[in-house]
């Protein structure tokens, strides 16, 4: 399906975008200390985790959703207690993280959304469906 591998791109490129603003920010952007700072390295889980969103991949996913609601924390914390480059590194980065977890949500929708049936639009309520039978595996085994 187009629009579902369109989410799959655009989920790896936010994830991917996100690592990398991450890294700029603590090394380039706006350092803690003149320099750069170790705390770069918050960014190596994201990096870890980016060959995995890119190929779908159901763990991947989970914890990349497990992990982005802490970035989008530390930016706006940060955006509401710094001041000057620094809150603005921040409040880019939490909208980045932000908009990740809204693509993740739009990638597990995707499917239920475009193409695939709704068990429901039969037209006959659910209570008045013929469910299949169930076969005793014990009498089977006999």
């Amino acid at each position: 399906m187009p629009v579902l591998d369109r989410w799959r791109r655009t989920t790896a490129a936010l994830l991917a975008t996100l690592a990398l603003i991450e890294i700029c920010w603590e090394l380039w952007l706006a350092p803690l200390k003149p320099g750069g700072s170790w705390l770069a390295l918050k960014a190596l889980p994201l990096v870890a985790l980016w060959p995995g969103v890119a190929r779908d991949r159901t763990r991947a996913l989970q914890w990349a959703l497990l992990l982005l609601p802490w970035y989008f924390a530390e930016g706006v914390v940060r955006g509401f207690s710094e001041s000057g480059r620094h809150a603005l590194c921040a409040v880019y980065a939490s909208g980045q993280a932000r908009n990740e977890m809204a693509a993740h949500k739009c990638l597990r929708v995707t499917p239920l959304s475009f193409g695939w049936p709704d068990p429901s639009a039969s037209g006959t309520p659910l209570s008045r469906r013929r469910r299949p039978a169930r076969r005793c595996l014990l009498r089977q085994a006999l």
